[in-house]
This record gives C-alpha cells, sequence and structure tokens, in this order.
C-alpha cells in the first residue's frame, strides 16, 4: 500500500476532524475519538496488511534447501546459496522465514550430534518430574569415564543452541566453520571425552491463556435495560478493538509466556549446573574447556562460584573472543592470576593467526583469531586450540606451566 493511498484513506478523517473542531463538547468528544484513532493506527504496520500469512514448511526439503556434501545450504533446484530477501520490501516477513529455517537447522544439527558424532542427549535437569520444564546436553559415551581428557563446548549468547557456534556462519558458509562438529570428531579421535553444553536453552514457551474477569455479581440482580447497554457497550468494545489489532498487528501472533527451566535459567546458572552434576563426577584428569564470545563470560563465572574445583580439576580454557569482564564480573586476583598462566583468548583481529594482541584487562594472554569477523573465530583458531591443549597437557605431565609453553609459541611468531 502506497504513502498516497493511504493519505487518500485518511483524508476525510481528517477534513471531518477539521470541521467538528468548532463545535461543542460533544463535537470536541467525536475529535478526540478520532485522534484517538489515529494514534493507535500504526502507519508502518498499516502498510503491511497485505502481508503473506506467516506460515513456513517445518523441514528442510519443504524450503527446498539441502546441505550438498561440503555442508553448504543451497537450493535443491537451482543450487544457489540462500537468498534472505525473498520477497521484496517485505522484510519483517523475510525475517519470520529465516526463523523457521534457523529452527529446522537447530534440529537438524541436534540430529548431526547423536548420528554423525555418536553423542547422547541427556535430559535436565537430572531429577526433573515429568511435568516440569526441562532442557538438554550432548555427551560423548565415555564423557564421564574417560580417566585422562574431557573437552567441554560452550557457545556464545542469541538464537544459536547446542552443537553450534553461529547461525550466520551454517545458512551462509557451511556446516563445518559454523557448528562444534569438527572440534567434537577432532576430540573424540584424539582420545578426549567431549560434554556439549546447550546454555540458551533456559526456558520452554507455552501459549497464554486468555483469562476473561467475572464480574462478582456476574450481572445479576442488575435491571435488564442496564445489563443490555453493559453488554452493548463490551460488544463495541471488542469491535474496536478488533479494529485497531487489524491495522497494529495484521499477522498476529500467539502471546507467549517463558516457563523457565530450574536451575538452569540462564547460560551462568546451566554451566554451573553442568559442572556439579557431570564435568566435576568426571573421571578425566584433564579437563578442558573451548568457550565463545558469551561462554567465556559464563566460564569466568563458573571461576568465581566453584574457584577451588576448577583449580583442581581444569588444565586450560581456550576462549574465542570472549566478552567476560574480570572487572565487571569481580573475579578476585588468585582467578585472574590462574587465568593468566592457564587461558587463552582468540580474539577477532586482522593480525596473523596466533599473533599476540594487547588487552587493557589483566587476566589471560590474547591473540589473533586469524580473521576480524566475530562469529568466525572459533573456526579460524581451531588448529591452534588443539595444539595449546597438547601443549597445556604435556607441560603438565612434565611438571611445567602451560603459560612458559605458551610464551615461547608467541614468541616464535613474533620473531617470524
Amino acid at each position: 500500500m502506497s504513502i498516497s493511498l493511504i493519505s487518500l484513506l485518511f483524508l476525510p478523517i481528517w477534513i471531518n476532524m477539521a470541521q467538528i473542531q468548532q463545535g461543542g463538547p460533544d463535537e470536541r468528544e467525536k475529535t478526540t475519538a478520532l485522534k484517538d484513532l489515529l494514534s493507535r493506527i500504526d502507519l508502518d504496520e498499516l502498510m503491511k496488511k497485505d502481508e503473506p500469512p506467516l506460515d513456513f514448511p517445518d523441514t528442510l526439503e519443504g524450503f527446498e534447501y539441502a546441505f550438498n556434501e561440503k555442508g553448504q545450504l543451497r537450493h535443491i533446484k537451482t543450487g544457489e546459496p540462500f537468498v534472505f530477501n525473498y520477497r521484496e520490501d517485505l522484510h519483517r516477513w523475510n525475517q519470520k522465514r529465516y526463523e523457521a529455517l534457523g529452527e529446522i537447522i537447530t534440529k537438524y544439527v541436534y540430529d548431526l550430534l547423536e548420528e554423525d558424532c555418536n553423542l547422547k542427549k541427556i535430559s535436565i535437569p537430572v531429577d526433573a518430574t515429568e511435568s516440569e520444564p526441562k532442557s538438554f546436553i550432548f555427551m560423548s559415551e565415555d564423557a564421564l569415564t574417560n580417566p585422562q581428557k574431557l573437552m567441554v563446548l560452550i557457545h556464545g549468547s542469541g538464537v544459536v543452541r547446542a552443537g553450534q557456534w553461529a547461525r550466520r556462519l551454517i545458512v551462509n558458509e557451511d556446516l563445518d566453520s559454523g557448528t562444534q562438529i569438527p572440534f567434537i570428531k577432532r576430540a573424540v579421535d584424539e582420545g578426549y571425552g567431549v560434554i556439549v553444553l546447550n546454555p540458551n536453552e533456559n526456558y520452554i514457551e507455552v501459549e497464554k491463556k486468555k483469562m476473561h474477569k467475572q464480574s462478582s455479581s456476574d450481572g445479576k440482580g442488575e435491571p435488564a435495560e442496564k445489563r443490555e447497554r453493559k453488554e452493548r457497550l463490551s460488544r463495541e468494545t471488542k469491535r474496536r478493538r478488533d479494529f485497531y489489532e487489524k491495522y497494529r498487528n495484521p499477522q498476529k501472533e500467539k502471546e507467549m509466556m517463558q516457563l523457565f527451566i530450574r536451575e538452569n535459567g540462564s547460560p551462568e546458572e546451566h554451566t554451573i549446573y553442568v559442572w556439579d552434576h557431570f564435568i566435576a563426577q568426571s573421571a578425566a584428569e584433564n579437563v578442558f574447556f573451548v568457550a565463545h564470545s558469551y561462554g567465556g563470560l559464563a566460564f569466568v563465572e563458573l571461576m568465581i562460584q566453584r574457584e577451588a574445583e576448577v583449580k583442581s580439576k581444569v588444565t586450560a580454557v581456550a576462549l574465542t573472543d570472549s566478552v567476560h569482564n574480570v572487572w565487571h564480573q569481580e573475579a578476585g586476583k588468585t582467578i585472574r592470576e590462574w587465568m593468566r598462566e592457564n587461558c587463552c583468548n582468540w580474539v577477532s583481529s586482522s593480525e596473523p593467526l596466533d599473533t599476540s594482541v594487547e588487552s587493557m584487562l589483566p587476566d589471560c594472554p590474547r591473540v589473533s583469531a586469524g580473521t576480524d569477523r566475530h562469529e568466525l573465530t572459533s573456526w579460524k583458531s581451531f588448529p591452534s586450540i588443539f595444539k595449546f591443549f597438547a601443549e597445556a597437557s604435556e607441560a603438565k605431565s612434565s611438571s611445567q606451566k602451560p603459560a612458559l609453553t605458551r610464551r615461547s609459541h608467541r614468541i616464535k611468531h613474533e620473531e617470524l
């Protein structure tokens, strides 16, 4: 609907308002009502009233997309990459379509974790009743029994779920760069047990039940004329509300409410819960963390809450463009010292991979991930992270500090 057409649509209303401005109280009341009507109509939403239904397929095949042998999402018929602007000038509809595809991809990755990576899906809380909200994590068969090594993967915030680094990369690049699957497969090949956290799965959504309040008398005892007038006013109010709603929200979605998952209502809570019930109970002598973006903040919070346990069990931590802040999170001096010795943060930078990057915070060393794109930092630092873990493990077994190994590693790059 064009702007000129909308102007013509409202022109009679504006003329009518101008004519009744000079009238008495009744006329002014009409003016107020018309102003109220205009204030409630969002022109942007009105222009979208012809928007197609928000009714999308629930399978990749329905979208006519599939992942090829290179793990790239391609159109089944044309072979072209995903097109966001499927309908011109309908950004909201295109965004909803993208989100619907994203939910399908989330389930697709879950299936890959179980079928391709042979991980088990574990429901949490571990003592949840049948009726309460639940989440889940993924673990390798030997995650709790492997006596040597355990790798824990934590993604960042947003729409991503277990097994993903970035939905954008999965859709526009490939599965290798956007998921944790390469980390999982290499970890298993190198003898690690694996636990994949799901820190953004904090609640379930259920449709709000519309509660209609009834008056205590329910109209009983009122004169028939008064009751009829109230019912007429109620019908008129509903008619006006429906009229406003038609233009305010042409594709009205269901009203939903959130039911939070016990002890897993935030990424920080989730990380601590998985530590207490799984990681801390594991047999592994060396535990390694890979934490991206907000996952780094969740790990620092875990350290603050479980400092002694983490120090005794964790050998090394690889952060990728972590958003943690030791000052804002009030991490103590002993935590900061431990992080300097046992952590490394691969940050977005145009410098070559592993080049030392100056930090303003007194925590862990920062090195370049070899990319200036935040979402790519985990994938680009993939080989360096496994090398870092191998050196940390070797240093621990030979009673040397991992920091010395890393420092010599950085010096080599600086010399180059």
